[in-house]
């Protein structure tokens, strides 16, 4: 788990993505926030968006921020049966995983703001689903192929099956080519 900070304020003034990424699947969550969210605030989307798709962890690499140094977070894991442990500054060998992640999306929604206009925000669902459909070499698959056995269908596919009347053409277009885009970058980007 770890942040990445200093984002354009949003419409609905998020500053931050919270970023979490599984070690096994390598599937990534990006999850909007504002650097002042206290800790309880946090907890809540962590259950809300992490535990109740794949359950608590066994344990968490995070970094230092305060909010997951203090008592109450450690007996929270303690509680759950996680155990906690901490990234060490300039060393992606305890957490290379999330600071690559961090990276990659930084990125992407450079390239979507630039390339597309508008807030950071409204791109961070389809950056977070193209990077978990896209191939990861260490684990020689999808995330989403990880986690569901498969890769998931995406707007590129709806043309091809004929699905297109079910959202507006134009909706669907401007999707694709967002989705195209994203995933471009991101092979663009591992190679």
């Amino acid at each position: 788990m770890d942040f990445v900070r200093g984002l354009p304020l949003t419409p609905t003034k998020k500053d931050s993505v919270w970023v979490s990424v599984g070690r096994l699947t390598k599937s990534a969550y990006f999850i909007p926030v504002r650097t002042d969210f206290s800790l309880l605030k946090l907890v809540k989307l962590y259950i809300s968006k992490i535990v109740r798709l794949h359950g608590v962890s066994v344990s968490i690499i995070s970094d230092w921020d305060p909010r997951f140094t203090s008592r109450f977070w450690k007996k929270l894991h303690e509680a759950l049966g996680s155990r906690l442990y901490f990234s060490t500054a300039f060393c992606p060998q305890t957490d290379g995983q999330s600071e690559r992640v961090i990276q990659i999306l930084e990125d992407m929604l450079r390239s979507c703001v630039i390339d597309f206009g508008g807030s950071w925000e409204e791109y961070l669902p389809l950056a977070e689903f193209a990077y978990n459909n896209s191939f990861q070499s260490t684990i020689q698959m999808a995330p989403y192929e990880a986690l569901y056995g498969r890769k998931c269908r995406t707007l590129l596919c709806w043309t091809e099956l004929g699905e297109q009347r079910v959202l507006s053409p134009e909706l669907v277009s401007e999707t694709k080519d967002k989705v195209r885009l994203i995933r471009d970058r991101l092979k663009s980007l591992s190679m």
